[in-house]
């Protein structure tokens, strides 16, 4: 309708166009390791310079960043005080600060997709590559335009359950895992994320399926990042109990069982489950401490036995 935004906070009908409002407007840049995003197989041990803007699609009551994500909605000055960037200028940040990567984040990349476009296309020149960390539901229009420049993304996974997404989301899953198999399929590597919320998403027949999907339709090699919630920083499930650490080992088991090679376990205390370990001997081949990265393998492989650990390295 005329002069009503979209559900994203951030696109506006304007005269019957529709603005995107948010671009060139970075809320967030900021340089971080690139197991933060998470991502343990795509170039491990290095920094990428993330970038976001206000906004997103959808309107999940356990978002942790809802206060760039969501406030928006209810709040339209955040336009106005966020950073002015140009494309160029971030693609300058990267190359000052000897970041071989670009990740769109922290927010839903698809509702600034002019402006991370602008950026993807040039970073893809001087051989930057392109991450986005997404909730994955987006247009084939959309997938279609970013993965001639798309490198790695890890995509929110968040239940293998439709009304889950339709009630807690706004959304549904059927498109989020058709485009995670065209993904696939443009060799785009991807790794999935899926937060493990009690009562929500902690069912073993729901886990079962979603690791039952990654192994038939991804592949066992894509990473599984099961990570515990915490409702103290949710965007409106703050009465939901923190995912107990025996919960999340369970998810971590259900993952392995299922055949997948590399299952991580996230915001627990116990390190030894967000380790790399070579999927035919066992061995420890990366060892992480936080986001500190202690890489055992040679080139890519297991040391011991010489197994293909499926890292995408520069």
């Amino acid at each position: 309708m005329p002069e009503k935004f979209g559900i994203c906070g951030v696109r506006k009908n304007i005269g019957g166009k529709l603005y995107a409002l948010n671009y060139g407007r970075a809320i967030s840049e900021s340089i971080d390791p690139i197991e933060k995003k998470p991502l343990f197989h795509f170039l491990p041990g290095t920094h990428t310079l993330s970038v976001a803007t206000v906004g997103c699609n959808l309107k999940c009551g356990n978002c942790q960043n809802w206060q760039i994500s969501q406030s928006v909605k209810e709040d339209k000055n955040l336009l106005e005080i966020a950073q002015g960037l140009t494309p160029e200028e971030i693609i300058k940040d990267a190359i000052k600060n000897k970041c071989p990567s670009i990740s769109y984040t922290y927010t839903e990349p698809t509702i600034f997709l002019e402006y991370a476009l602008d950026i993807m296309k040039p970073a893809k020149e001087k051989n930057i590559k392109n991450i986005w960390v997404t909730n994955g539901f987006m247009s084939s229009k959309t997938l279609q335009l970013i993965t001639p420049y798309l490198d790695a993304a890890n995509i929110d996974l968040k239940s293998f359950d439709d009304k889950f997404y339709k009630e807690n989301c706004g959304a549904s899953v059927g498109p989020i895992l058709d485009n995670l198999k065209k993904m696939k399929k443009n060799a785009i590597w991807i790794e999935i994320t899926t937060l493990v919320i009690p009562s929500f998403s902690d069912e073993n027949k729901m886990l079962e399926s979603i690791a039952s999907f990654i192994f038939n339709e991804l592949g066992s090699e894509t990473p599984w990042h099961v990570s515990a919630f915490s409702g103290i920083i949710s965007y409106k499930m703050q009465n939901i109990p923190d995912t107990p650490v025996k919960t999340i080992c369970k998810a971590y088991d259900i993952g392995k069982r299922m055949g997948l090679k590399y299952v991580y376990a996230g915001n627990i205390m116990d390190n030894s489950r967000e380790n790399t370990y070579c999927p035919k001997c066992d061995k420890l081949v990366i060892e992480r401490i936080g986001f500190m990265t202690n890489r055992l393998d040679k080139n890519g492989k297991c040391g011991k036995c010489g197994e293909n650990l499926n890292l995408i390295q520069n």
